[in-house]
C-alpha cells in the first residue's frame, strides 16, 4: 500500500504560499494601532452614516465611549443636532454600546487648484507686428503666449 505525500510536507517554507496564510502577519500591526471597533467602523462607514454624510466625515479615534469624527466647521454644527441618532446607528451597527458620546475635529482642507495663468499675447503679438502673416508668425505667437503663461518654478 503506498501513501500519499503530505502537501504540507513537501512544500518548501519560502515557496508559494496562499494569500490566507500571509494576510493576518500583513493586517494585525494596522489594526493593532486602531480598535476593533474603529476599524469595523472605516470599513463600513457609509453604510452606517448614509452617503452624503460619509463624504464629509471620517471616523478617527474610539476612545472610552467617546468617537472623534473628523469634518469641517458647517458639518459640525449640523452633526451636534444629529448626534443621538448618530449614536444610535453606530451601536446598532456594532451590536454593542460602545460610543455614547462624540467628538468633532476639525479636517484639515485642501487648497483649491491654483488657476491657470491665462496666456498674454498681446505681448507676444506686439513684438510681432512687423511680421508678415504665415506659418512662422503663428509659432512664434504661440511660443511667445507659452513662454509668457508658464510661472516659475520654485527652487529645490
Amino acid at each position: 500500500m503506498t501513501t500519499k505525500p503530505d502537501p504540507d510536507k513537501s512544500r518548501h517554507v519560502y515557496g508559494p504560499r496562499g494569500l490566507s496564510a500571509i494576510l493576518p502577519a500583513l493586517v494585525r500591526p494596522a489594526l493593532r494601532k486602531r480598535a476593533p471597533a474603529v476599524a469595523a467602523l472605516l470599513a463600513d462607514w457609509e453604510m452606517v452614516m448614509g452617503p452624503a454624510l460619509a463624504a464629509v466625515t471620517t471616523p478617527r479615534k474610539l476612545f472610552q465611549g467617546t468617537l472623534a469624527i473628523a469634518c469641517s466647521g458647517p458639518i459640525a454644527m449640523e452633526l451636534q443636532h444629529l448626534a443621538p441618532t448618530l449614536i444610535g446607528r453606530i451601536n446598532a451597527h456594532l451590536g454593542q454600546t460602545a460610543v455614547t458620546r462624540l467628538r468633532f475635529v476639525p479636517e484639515t482642507q485642501q487648497a483649491p487648484p491654483t488657476p491657470q495663468p491665462v496666456p498674454n499675447t498681446r505681448a507676444a503679438t506686439a513684438v510681432l507686428t512687423d511680421m508678415p502673416a504665415g506659418k512662422l508668425r503663428d509659432a512664434l505667437l504661440g511660443l511667445g503666449a507659452a513662454v509668457l503663461s508658464t510661472s516659475p518654478r520654485p527652487r529645490r
